[in-house]
């Protein structure tokens, strides 16, 4: 799948970094800033590249990308604050925002943005061995109300051991015994070998040992069942309120006036309903329920911030 998605990539970059010379005219002479915090290629890169692609169009105003790193995202963020409410910017907000935010990396609130569209709405997994006993989701809770389970990560201080501890502690569980590596990849191996017990994985990072049968999902931590895995229960359901994403959507500085709010929004929105953006969440394992707009997107980022903010606070990391 990565194979495909830098071949993607690799298609889209100059549509997106070279000006648009069709028949019809730009709306401004000034591109809207289309501003991201992620190197090239990466999943915030992608997604930011995917909509853009459709988005100009539809606007009939060129967008160019401006990459501010630092930080976490607050870099971006404080970035953004420093242009006028104009509506000639957008920021792509992602899950690693709310984590600096939460931790204080910046003085920018929720409050300081306008929330326009989300993109992609990846939810956290609890994925264990198909050949472990806890892969039915009653199981692995009553398992892990009288003992700790092995919870396998990608670092510390981010959205996997956040939902880790979130699920476990909203659940009245055993506390979890976090595993932290440096990347997807020894999570999965750890869970096959029996090393650990659960890994916290999105579907686009464990979607090929799924369907080869060697990793199965027993929780979606989302307000809905997954289409791709149906038939796996979300915490909610469990009576669990837990609902964490890896997620990628579109603000702009606050303040800007509302036709021009939703002006973008409409835009954006038409945008990844054509069939290319479509195509590319396929391609990392989703659908077309991760776009949506400025409302609920908006609900979405204040939910994950107090999550973020709360868990963050249990496992150490703030006061």
């Amino acid at each position: 799948m990565k194979k495909t998605l830098k071949t993607l990539l690799a298609a889209i970059v100059l549509i997106v970094e070279i000006p648009f010379l069709g028949s019809w005219a730009l709306a401004d002479n000034h591109p809207i800033q289309a501003i991201t915090h992620a190197g090239f290629g990466g999943g915030t890169d992608v997604t930011t590249r995917m909509m853009l692609l459709r988005a100009r169009r539809v606007l009939k105003q060129d967008m160019q990308l401006v990459n501010k790193k630092g930080g976490g995202g607050a870099t971006s963020m404080d970035y953004m604050m420093s242009l006028p409410a104009d509506g000639q910017h957008t920021l792509t907000w992602t899950t690693g925002h709310a984590v600096s935010m939460a931790l204080g990396k910046t003085k920018v609130k929720l409050s300081d943005m306008q929330p326009l569209a989300r993109g992609t709405d990846d939810p956290q997994l609890l994925v264990v061995s198909c050949k472990a006993d806890i892969k039915d989701a009653k199981k692995f809770i009553s398992t892990q109300k009288s003992k700790s389970l092995k919870y396998g990560t990608t670092h510390t201080g981010g959205i996997d051991d956040v939902s880790a501890i979130a699920f476990t502690k909203k659940g009245k569980l055993k506390d979890p015994i976090i595993v932290a590596y440096k990347g997807v990849a020894p999570i999965k191996t750890n869970l096959i070998k029996g090393d650990i017990d659960v890994g916290v994985l999105n579907l686009g990072e464990a979607l090929t040992e799924i369907n080869d049968g060697k990793l199965c999902v027993s929780v979606v931590l989302a307000n809905k069942r997954m289409s791709k895995i149906g038939n796996v229960p979300t915490a909610k359901e469990l009576g669990i309120p837990v609902s964490l994403s890896t997620v990628r959507g579109f603000v702009t500085k606050k303040g800007v006036s509302a036709d021009r709010a939703k002006t973008l929004e409409n835009g954006m929105m038409k945008a990844m309903g054509h069939n290319y953006y479509k195509n590319f969440l396929t391609e990392i394992g989703l659908d077309d329920t991760s776009v949506v707009g400025a409302d609920e997107w908006g609900k979405q980022m204040e939910e994950m911030l107090k999550e973020m903010t709360a868990q963050l606070k249990a496992l150490g990391y703030t006061k």
